[in-house]
């Protein structure tokens, strides 16, 4: 609603807005201190960050949702898997008390695709069984920026030893920060292995044991 009238009642007397208010309010008065109609365009003349010290954030952009993350997924191992290599099978997006932020990923015999570009935190953690002497673990993230040719972009390594044949669960985690500019081209997929691969990565319909976390922390 537009106000263009003021109804003095008492005088029996109206002021037009529009045609009989001439000068300024100040801005101590609640005015704006200038006699034009159209005061900001924020469209197009408002510039810069709000300091937090104002009530903003200090940023240009980046923040949508209310500030929260744009993608957010995470998938796990259904049945155990061996041997040791790429883990290529038994994928299926978490679905215990989760769901995912955003488009997400889609997985294809191992291979992982971007639903959104971005920068990304990729976490793959897994519970490994070994039945060796030797018992090495490696946990690594491998990645393509052509879609053709796999390079390792993170490794993590344990080690235990022992003297007999009983059964070591081993635990792993390796985390890469990966900047996702085409989503057709740029891809990861995850490896462990044992020495003499003669170890199983644990699976689970109910609950993580082998699984990979995605999250876009910001823009590419």
């Amino acid at each position: 609603m537009t106000l263009t009238t003021i109804n003095l009642a008492a005088l029996g007397q109206t002021v037009n807005l529009g045609t009989e208010v001439t000068g300024t309010l100040p801005t101590g008065n609640g005015g704006t201190g200038s006699t034009a109609t159209t005061f900001v365009n924020a469209a197009t003349n408002v510039t810069g960050a709000l300091p937090i010290a104002n009530g903003g954030t200090a940023l240009t952009s980046g923040f949508v949702n209310g500030g929260g993350l744009t993608e957010a997924d995470q998938w796990r191992v259904t049945s155990d898997f061996t041997p040791a290599g790429y883990v290529t099978a038994n994928w299926e997006r978490n679905d215990t008390n989760f769901d995912k932020i955003g488009t997400g990923m889609s997985e294809s015999s191992g291979v992982f695709t971007f639903g959104a570009t971005g920068i990304y935190s990729v976490d793959w953690d897994i519970v490994n069984v070994i039945n060796a002497n030797s018992r090495e673990l490696k946990t690594r993230i491998f990645m393509t920026t052509n879609d053709s040719s796999y390079t390792g972009i993170c490794e993590n390594g344990s080690f235990v030893y022992r003297t007999d044949s009983n059964t070591t669960y081993g635990m792993g985690h390796a985390n890469a920060l990966v900047d996702i500019t085409n989503v057709s081209t740029h891809k990861v997929k995850f490896f462990f292995d044992n020495e003499g691969s003669v170890g199983t990565c644990k699976g689970s319909t109910s609950l993580n044991l082998c699984w990979v976390t995605f999250t876009r922390l910001g823009a590419t």
